[in-house]
């Protein structure tokens, strides 16, 4: 990676600019399949965790994930051990093996879950960032907290004092405006932007006709996104000045580039790492060849 200059996301330094999206990569079930390598030979710049909710989730009944052409669609349900288990078990283990930043994700359905969250984290040195899931309801509205530039702006107006670590807003693609959801979120202090989300979509069962996936509803994700998320990048690049995180559908170093001349600061590897965990040492290895042989200005 040497062929690339280090890389400013919001005050952190990360050596590249690829990392991972949240809930596709996880650092912990890598670390018992590939033993030491995998600090040695980490994939990713910085590493985004899973999603973090206040109380344990179970996820969405299987089954979970239907197979696309061009990616998959997922009804996970963002399983987890809950904040205080995160803390206590995930964290420690985390810290231990990873050799870069550590970003955390954490989704609540009110403002309020989400002021614990980051409250919680705000004095924790081993978290180098936030990231804020806005892609669910907020119980207190019943509106779409990604989806609204006043439910964002309430939301960051509530947690910015809570902690000087960068909180990245992890925006929707559902959305009416994404762009003027995106300004809300600066003008409310947040410290930068990151998109796409899944698509949502659903399956039928080829037999019976019934919705396939036991969420009924889905996160479409892989190359099917990739056109979405670079006309969404490139829209909300021209509507802030703070960083984006860019994603949706990246395979190679070329798709990679694209976002970031669309107006990424830096790249997130999400699918492609389920069908090849060393994808985003791949995605960052190419991209480094086509910078040292095309006009690298977004780099440097």
């Amino acid at each position: 990676m040497a062929l690339m200059e280090p890389v400013d996301l919001c005050g952190i330094e990360l050596a590249h600019p690829v990392i991972n999206a949240s809930g596709t990569f996880d650092a912990i079930a890598a670390r018992r399949a590939f033993g030491d390598a995998l600090a040695e030979q980490f994939p990713f710049a910085a590493f985004v965790s899973k999603t973090v909710t206040l109380a344990p989730r179970e996820g969405n009944p299987p089954p979970r994930l239907w197979e696309l052409a061009a990616g998959m669609i997922n009804s996970i349900g963002l399983p987890n051990k809950g904040l205080e288990r995160y803390l206590s078990e995930d964290l420690p283990e985390l810290t231990g093996l990873l050799p870069v930043p550590l970003v955390v994700n954490v989704m609540g359905f009110s403002i309020d879950e989400v002021a614990q969250l980051v409250s919680a984290f705000a004095e924790r040195e081993e978290v180098a960032a936030l990231e804020l899931n806005v892609s669910c309801p907020n119980v207190e509205t019943g509106l779409m907290m990604g989806a609204e530039p006043g439910e964002v702006s309430a939301l960051l107006e509530r947690v910015r004092p809570l902690t000087a670590k960068p909180l990245i807003v992890k925006l929707t693609p559902n959305a009416t405006d994404v762009a003027a959801v995106a300004r809300a979120a600066e003008d409310a202090g947040a410290s930068a932007i990151s998109l796409i989300n899944t698509i949502r979509g659903m399956a039928l069962d080829p037999r019976s006709g019934e919705p396939w996936l036991g969420g009924v509803t889905g996160g479409i994700s892989g190359p099917a996104v990739r056109a979405a998320a670079l006309a969404q990048v490139y829209s909300v690049s021209r509507a802030v000045k703070i960083p984006i995180v860019g994603m949706g559908g990246i395979q190679s170093g070329q798709n990679a580039l694209d976002l970031l001349r669309s107006g990424a600061t830096v790249v997130a590897v999400g699918t492609e790492s389920f069908r090849d965990p060393a994808a985003g040492a791949l995605v960052a290895r190419e991209l480094a060849g086509l910078a040292a042989n095309s006009d690298v200005s977004f780099l440097t």
